[in-house]
């Protein structure tokens, strides 16, 4: 049996070199970074220089990175600081973005007694900016803008730069949710000054369990774990060496080779989306996924016109692993938010599935996959 991967939207495969740089620095870099005695000052500048390094892909300070254990936390301590230690007092952001952000803002609510306000979109997942315009033209308390840069979902991509100028012309701050970019697009953070971003290494062939947070110079950090001094005190516990230095490998590779990869990868969706649409006459596209410039080249998100039954198990029998987008098929009693909030009600009862790519796809894969949909759609 084949086994085909495209939920690489949830992981990617970790990459070889990334492996061997892990591997090696395990069995020679094994002091504690907080220790003074020369192994501990070996790992103490192998993360540093690191750190270093993946500043400059977004020309930013080395200060401005600090390593979390991946997207999640970094969320969490960017939101937590941005509420308490910066005197946030307003959050506007979307009913679509990703639980490490709403579940937080909705503890922080409850802590704190924020005020949150929801930013409207249309059918396709699209932020509406005038909307946003409005809201942040409303009141003048302190506030911070939280919008996804690519829709982990659905594979909109936001257009950064406007929010970040509608920011800077109302005094807000801007976090955005950088998951499903960072390693994907070129982000300068000097051009597109966004205060706030959230990184995690396993969706760029890194390692699962390490990412980082970039916090802008002068905000300060007061952080959530406590019990050490490590990460200049944003952070406690003993940093994650080996796979710091994986994070940074997969990073470095993953933007070296950019433009020969998002040409690679896009040809391939190109090339899904055609035979889908070939294959499968009623078929649609969840959000901004079918266009080509306007989501993520590594997601498109379908939508059959019937509910297909256990299809993601069935899939997954043949060697296939996707995600799906509906409650019939997650095992969740309300299915994908992204999806119940912009489908219309007839549709959401309909099979939605999640398809996401990366280097290591292939067309043949894409044909095995259309011809076992053939099969288990028109027994």
């Amino acid at each position: 049996m084949q086994k085909i991967y495209f939920d690489n939207a949830a992981t990617t495969p970790m990459d070889k070199d990334v492996i061997t740089a892990i591997a090696q620095t395990m069995n020679d870099v094994y002091g504690n970074p907080s220790s003074t005695h020369q192994f501990g000052r070996k790992a103490k500048a192998i993360i540093e220089q690191a750190r270093k390094n993946i500043a400059n892909y977004f020309k930013v300070s080395s200060s401005e990175i600090i390593f979390t254990s991946g997207g999640s936390e970094a969320d969490n301590l960017i939101l937590n600081n941005a509420v308490k230690n910066l005197n946030v007092t307003r959050i506007l952001t979307s009913k679509i973005e990703h639980h490490a952000v709403l579940h937080t803002i909705a503890s922080l609510k409850k802590e704190v007694n924020i005020e949150v306000n929801y930013i409207r979109f249309n059918e396709k997942g699209e932020i509406d900016y005038e909307h946003l315009k409005e809201l942040l033209n409303a009141s003048d308390k302190k506030t911070l803008v939280s919008l996804m840069y690519v829709n982990n979902e659905i594979g909109n991509i936001l257009n950064t730069k406007k929010v970040t100028e509608l920011c800077r012309e109302n005094n807000a701050l801007f976090h955005s949710d950088t998951v499903q970019a960072i390693g994907h697009y070129t982000i300068d953070l000097q051009k597109t000054p966004i205060d706030f971003i959230a990184a995690s290494a396993h969706k760029f062939h890194g390692s699962k369990g390490v990412g980082f947070a970039y916090i802008k110079k002068g905000f300060g950090i007061l952080p959530i774990l406590h019990g050490g001094a490590q990460e200049k005190g944003a952070r406690a516990g003993t940093e994650n060496v080996p796979n710091i230095v994986g994070m940074d490998v997969a990073l470095n590779k993953m933007l070296h080779n950019l433009d020969a990869e998002t040409k690679q990868i896009t040809e391939l969706k190109a090339y899904f989306i055609s035979e889908l649409k070939k294959n499968f006459k009623d078929i649609r596209f969840n959000g901004m996924s079918e266009n080509l410039e306007k989501s993520s080249y590594c997601i498109l998100n379908v939508r059959f016109n019937q509910d297909i039954p256990m299809l993601l198990f069935t899939l997954d029998l043949k060697g296939i692993a996707v995600s799906g987008g509906s409650a019939c098929q997650s095992g969740s009693n309300t299915g994908s938010h992204v999806l119940n909030e912009i489908a219309p009600d007839k549709d959401t009862v309909n099979t939605s599935v999640r398809f996401s790519f990366s280097k290591y796809n292939t067309k043949k894969e894409v044909d095995y996959i259309i011809q076992t949909l053939l099969e288990i759609i028109k027994k």
